[in-house]
């Protein structure tokens, strides 16, 4: 109960969520109401979330990725929620009584290796990855399990889900990785307004805390020429 009203409260007052550190040291940066209702509808829209939806959170909830990614857009339409620390044994032994959830790459990195992983099936199971770099192994080694693997890019500043691609197929795979440029992919699905100036992304949108005003995130990005981002590092 203690934590339905504690969700309840963020979608009416808004939260402040310290930031990653990775452009500098941690800073609390308020999500307003406004700005989280119209993420959470991005990231149900995106990830296929509804109100059936059985969300497995092992992400924490004090960053951006833990709660604003699945848990706070599958509560407020009802969908059930477990929320546990991250542990890969229970992982594999519980994913399958879930339809989604989001990991990090370290995440998924432990995972493949334990010993169920090898065994483990993930068909018709939503897993999203992000908060760092997505590399290909880790997308080429979930895939064939079967899972919906969605790759997404998100800052505390907007989103958290603002650029993703989703792989259901080894092909689709292969076929970004034969034309990605260096660095990681960010996705090609955008859900805010994008531009690249002097190397670095810059956005705005009602998923940003910013809204209307452009925000240097300091990712240095290219696209190619499918209009797929790809993250080469960042201007510190």
């Amino acid at each position: 109960m203690e934590q339905k009203n504690n969700l309840d409260q963020i979608l009416k007052k808004g939260i402040e969520l310290k930031s990653s550190g990775t452009t500098g040291p941690q800073k609390k940066i308020y999500q307003s109401p406004y700005k989280l209702r119209n993420a959470n509808k991005v990231a149900r829209e995106c990830q296929k979330i509804t109100s059936k939806s059985k969300i497995y959170t092992i992400c924490k909830l004090e960053h951006a990725g833990g709660l604003l990614a699945q848990t706070l857009p599958g509560y407020e339409v009802g969908a059930h929620l477990e929320i546990e620390n991250f542990n890969a044994y229970n992982f594999c032994k519980k994913i399958k009584n879930f339809s989604h959830t989001h990991i990090t790459p370290k995440h998924g990195k432990a995972l493949m290796l334990t010993k169920s992983f090898q065994k483990l099936d993930l068909k018709g199971i939503w897993i999203t990855c992000g908060s760092e770099p997505v590399e290909w192994e880790l997308i080429i080694n979930f895939v064939k399990k079967g899972c919906k693997f969605m790759v997404n890019w998100g800052m505390t500043e907007i989103g958290p889900c603002a650029i993703n691609t989703v792989f259901d197929d080894l092909n689709k795979v292969e076929d970004y990785k034969n034309r990605a440029l260096e660095g990681t992919l960010m996705g090609d699905n955008v859900y805010c307004d994008t531009k690249i100036e002097k190397g670095t992304l810059h956005v705005k949108g009602d998923i940003s805390v910013f809204s209307n005003n452009w925000f240097d995130t300091k990712d240095k990005v290219k696209k190619n020429q499918n209009n797929e981002f790809y993250i080469e590092g960042r201007l510190i």
